[in-house]
């Protein structure tokens, strides 16, 4: 998968484990004892989403990347 989306990972005292989360594409959530693997689940989950997403004809966000102010 080429598309780049914002990926977020923090630890979670409730599930006991690192959480990662894309915001872009709601509701798409994964998670891992480390860091590592939070971040391997999450790249999975993002591609089932987005093909149930496309399978269904829903619409599947362009990725918005970081946007970034100066003040």
């Amino acid at each position: 998968m080429n598309r780049k989306y914002e990926i977020i990972i923090y630890w979670s005292d409730e599930d006991q484990a690192y959480i990662a989360e894309v915001p872009e594409l709601q509701g798409c959530m994964a998670h891992g004892n480390t860091e590592e693997s939070a971040l391997a689940n999450i790249k999975t989950a993002m591609e089932l989403w987005i093909e149930t997403a496309e399978e269904f004809g829903d619409l599947v966000p362009a990725p918005k990347g970081r946007k970034l102010a100066f003040a």
